[in-house]
């Protein structure tokens, strides 16, 4: 199963930057999508329905704003909408689909870099998101959980990082409830695979960062344990380019 986790920026505006071709080309099983910042109604499903996929959404009740979805050629045997907490429901950032014995979550954590209010706002996301994954694997071993969590894990995920103290996305509380994810028996895929500095998936649209790579790692697939020896690659795609973000994938038998 190949899975592609993508930032996207707002779908329609993608669609626009030849965001087909390059899902044709990559070819993933699963596509699971962030910030799509679209109505169900303004997403034309019938262009991924061309190229063998079926789209579930959740979208925000704000317009234009957040939503996510899970694009799939292979058939879900479910797929549940939302933590079931109406607070963080309303804004569409959670998504679940199962697929045999492997369970696929989607999820795009609130930025806190707004202000204090959405900090606040996403502590206490984390706090119910936590409850919801440990929840679900109660009854679900396999669980890879994809997106954009807006927080890097360790100095090695951000350029710079004696700079970033104080900036929501570094802090450390933030840090340590991925600490406590690993802890949990959550493994950050990529880094299974890559130790490499300079490695990341978001860049800030001002003054050049991709360009220059002053990057950070603000996207993952964490998998659970068991998962672990399925595993057989996982990379971040840089060379897309349709968002401010890039796309990472993970691949597992």
């Amino acid at each position: 199963m190949k899975i592609i986790s993508y930032n996207v920026n707002g779908i329609r505006a993608a669609l626009q930057k030849n965001f087909t071709e390059w899902l044709t080309a990559e070819n993933p099983d699963v596509l699971c999508l962030q910030e799509t910042k679209a109505q169900p109604d303004q997403i034309d499903t019938m262009i991924f329905a061309e190229l063998g996929y079926t789209s579930y959404l959740h979208s925000a009740e704000k317009k234009g704003y957040s939503g996510v979805a899970i694009i799939t050629k292979q058939a879900p045997d479910k797929v549940v909408i939302g933590m079931d907490v109406p607070l963080y429901d309303g804004e569409g950032r959670v998504i679940r689909a199962d697929f045999g014995d492997v369970t696929v979550v989607c999820v795009y954590i609130p930025s806190g870099s707004s202000g204090d209010l959405r900090q606040v706002f996403k502590m206490e996301f984390l706090k119910s998101f936590a409850v919801y994954i440990a929840n679900l694997r109660k009854t679900r071993d396999n669980v890879v959980v994809c997106g954009d969590y807006n927080i890097c894990h360790k100095p090695i995920d951000i350029n710079h990082p004696e700079r970033q103290n104080g900036v929501s996305g570094f802090l450390p509380e933030e840090r340590a409830w991925l600490d406590e994810l690993e802890a949990s028996g959550m493994v950050d895929s990529f880094r299974m695979f890559d130790q490499s500095a300079e490695k990341y998936s978001w860049w800030s649209y001002r003054g050049g960062a991709r360009f220059r790579n002053a990057g950070w790692r603000i996207d993952y697939h964490w998998v659970s344990e068991p998962l672990r020896e399925r595993l057989t690659s996982a990379a971040i795609l840089d060379g897309a380019v349709h968002s401010d973000h890039c796309p990472v994938v993970v691949e597992l038998t």
